[in-house]
């Protein structure tokens, strides 16, 4: 079963937008030591819509083994809004024995629900298990409850739930519903408390890029029962978790990584260098930051 904390990993590039493999290893590293329990690669986070084929597959080679030397979890995102291209992103992760891959409900093309079901299960008969990841902001579809039951009934391989729906009443309708079918995981880092007040089985993160001792030290306290020693570290690093979204993801994540020492803060095109402003913004609040909370 997934459970804990997942970083999805940024893609750290140099000042000319080729791979930095240095500042990606590093960044790994740092946060198989800071005791996350899983990584996701190649997710929205990883810039994955920019990578080539050649580089999404350097990424995987690189990283993949160490993650599973550590003894932690690895995710690997394979979904797009086309079902070939999933299906064959699917094989190539497969190569790399995943705990899971996660799969993004298609977005734009917004299928019809027997449209989504064959699409699942087409990445499911690749034979990994699956995390549906439901982001209705991005996508511009909501999975509905009839479909969503669908899914699930019809394709046993899918394992787990990345939620990143702002409906707590749909997220608190699933939780109870699935509690003993999926891993229902957080995805919206500002919700983490009351994902885990709902018994959900942890959260896949960006912001933990930056901040992993925290939501490390968040998922160990409240699995402790210590649930106001956990909120209390929580309402610390809050500001900078809404920071993180300050413009889109990744790009003040890879900002604050770069004042932390991990690269360069270079996105690639269509994401753009954030505001002057909102640098001014991130540095007050790293530096007002507890470093124990900090990669």
């Amino acid at each position: 079963m997934l459970q804990g904390v997942f970083t999805a990993l940024v893609t750290p590039f140099l000042q000319d937008g080729s791979l930095d493999v240095p500042s990606l290893l590093k960044l790994l590293h740092a946060q198989l030591n800071a005791g996350v329990q899983g990584i996701v690669l190649l997710g929205t986070t990883a810039e994955t819509p920019t990578l080539g084929a050649a580089e999404k597959k350097q990424i995987l080679d690189l990283c993949a083994a160490p993650i599973k030397q550590a003894g932690r979890q690895l995710i690997i995102g394979c979904g797009t809004n086309c079902t070939a291209s999933t299906v064959e992103n699917m094989h190539l992760a497969a190569a790399y024995q995943p705990d899971a891959a996660l799969v993004v409900t298609p977005y734009y093309n917004k299928p019809n629900p027997s449209g989504m079901v064959a699409h699942f299960k087409a990445a499911a008969g690749v034979g990994l298990p699956l995390v549906l990841y439901h982001i209705p902001g991005r996508t511009g579809q909501k999975l509905a409850a009839p479909v969503l039951a669908a899914l699930l009934q019809e394709i046993p391989q899918l394992i787990g739930i990345k939620e990143s729906d702002y409906d707590m009443a749909h997220v608190t309708d699933t939780a109870v519903a699935y509690k003993n079918r999926l891993a229902y995981l957080c995805g919206n880092d500002d919700l983490f408390p009351q994902f885990l007040a709902l018994n959900t089985a942890g959260i896949i993160s960006a912001a933990a890029c930056v901040l992993a001792p925290a939501f490390v030290k968040i998922y160990d306290l409240f699995k402790q029962g210590q649930t106001q020693q956990a909120f209390d570290v929580f309402a610390q690093i809050y500001p900078l978790v809404k920071a993180c979204y300050l413009e889109t993801n990744p790009t003040c994540i890879k900002y604050m990584l770069h004042k932390r020492g991990y690269g360069t803060s270079a996105v690639r095109l269509p994401l753009g260098e954030i505001s002057a402003e909102n640098k001014t913004k991130i540095d007050t609040l790293l530096a007002q930051m507890p470093k124990e909370f900090l990669l």
